[in-house]
């Protein structure tokens, strides 16, 4: 059996692992094949290429209509100045969520944001809302990050920060890659979509010109794959598959592509076959 996991973050996003931790730890996961896939940012990948062969890969927030989401980019170049120059819109996007954030710490709950802290935010490539709520767990506020998000920044509008989802995928495409939806059926902590409300993102989802579902998740049961997997089946879609890693700070383990921890061939992933990046697989 050939594994793969094509759903990774780095600390280069919201990950607790450097680029060279997550290089150590492939391996003794059992993993053959695997894409780095930051929030918003491929930096990741610039250093994973010096150390491992993956599958270079990106993660944007966007906004499709009305409908909130991820979409996954395999096999983009890096280098591709459209998306380079849609990765440095979505810095000023969130360099904007960031500092209302902030605000909101100080007027609603007294938190202000300590020297250090901020230059810490500051420098990093990729800033989310759990790099906040790691901070409001180093204080002593709360338990854990999602306890954190939940009573210290959830309440915090932000407005949309997000990308157009059609300039996402367009850009996706035009730097060589293949647009997956993440997560179709909600992400972590997210309750899931029923079917009928599926149905209807899914076309809307297809419209902005999404290529691909995650079928395979490390939070979907058998019955949420199998009805994912005939989504995709039935509307010439890749399928694609990844745990949604993030170190520490998720409870999820790498290689883990369903919520039984069922183990999964990477021949199932009909992305695989499409992506060409110094490698052929044979199935």
């Amino acid at each position: 059996m050939i594994k793969a996991d094509l759903h990774i973050h780095s600390n280069c996003s919201d990950g607790s692992d450097s680029v060279e931790e997550l290089a150590h730890k492939i391996k003794p996961a059992g993993i053959d094949i695997f894409a780095l896939s930051d929030h918003d940012t491929v930096e990741g990948c610039r250093k994973m290429r010096e150390i491992a062969q993956f599958i270079p890969a990106v993660e944007l927030t966007c906004l499709c209509g009305e409908i909130k989401c991820h979409i996954l980019g395999y096999g983009i170049d890096i280098e591709n100045p459209e998306l380079e120059a849609l990765i440095e819109k979505g810095k000023v996007l969130r360099r904007k969520k960031l500092e209302t954030r902030i605000k909101y710490l100080k007027d609603i709950w007294n938190i202000e944001l300590t020297a250090p802290e901020l230059d810490w935010l500051y420098s990093r490539k990729s800033v989310v809302k759990t790099h906040l709520a790691n901070i409001i767990v180093n204080r002593g506020l709360a338990d854990n990050n999602i306890e954190a998000m939940k009573k210290y920044l959830d309440g915090c509008k932000t407005g949309n920060t997000r990308f157009d989802g059609r300039e996402a995928i367009d850009t996706i495409k035009k730097a060589g890659g293949i647009a997956v939806w993440a997560h179709p059926l909600g992400g972590e902590g997210e309750i899931h979509l029923q079917k009928e409300e599926f149905l209807k993102r899914l076309e809307i989802m297809k419209n902005f010109g999404i290529q691909g579902l995650e079928c395979y998740y490390s939070r979907y049961n058998h019955q949420e794959i199998e009805f994912l997997i005939q989504c995709a089946n039935e509307n010439n879609l890749f399928i694609s598959g990844g745990s949604d890693y993030h170190g520490t700070n998720k409870n999820i383990p790498l290689a883990r592509l369903n919520s039984d921890d069922i183990p999964i061939d990477a021949g199932l992933l009909s992305v695989l076959k499409y992506l060409r990046h110094g490698v052929e697989y044979d199935y």
